[in-house]
């Protein structure tokens, strides 16, 4: 059984940092990308991240780029996005999704308050 599971959330000032995590269970970790998404109350969806199967590639929304970065463990079948210089409209859940053959699968969110 597919599972993600992130953590790390929680309640931050602005220009504070946080590390998310996602922890990867039921499938071959090591050969697929993984990508951070996050929503806003009353937005889509969208892309924050993405690090290819060996972490050689990562791609960025330019709305992040310099403040975060996405790294992964493939031995403790583990991805990062460490968030810094956070901004209030970094406020969102954060989901970890990966795209097996099968499906398209997704955590259940952490949720991320950037405020003073």
């Amino acid at each position: 059984q597919v599972q993600l599971v992130e953590s790390g959330g929680g309640l931050v000032q602005p220009g504070g940092s946080l590390r998310l995590s996602c922890a990867a269970s039921g499938f071959t970790f090591s050969n697929y990308v993984l990508n951070w998404y996050r929503q806003a109350p009353g937005k889509e969806r969208e892309l924050v991240a993405a690090i290819t199967s060996r972490g050689g590639v990562t791609n960025y929304a330019d709305s992040v780029k310099g403040r975060f970065t996405i790294s992964r463990d493939n031995a403790k079948r583990t991805a990062y996005l460490q968030m810094n210089s956070l901004k209030p409209e970094d406020t969102a859940i954060y989901y970890c999704n990966t795209n097996l053959p099968n499906n398209n699968y997704w955590g259940q969110g952490t949720q991320v308050t950037v405020s003073s």
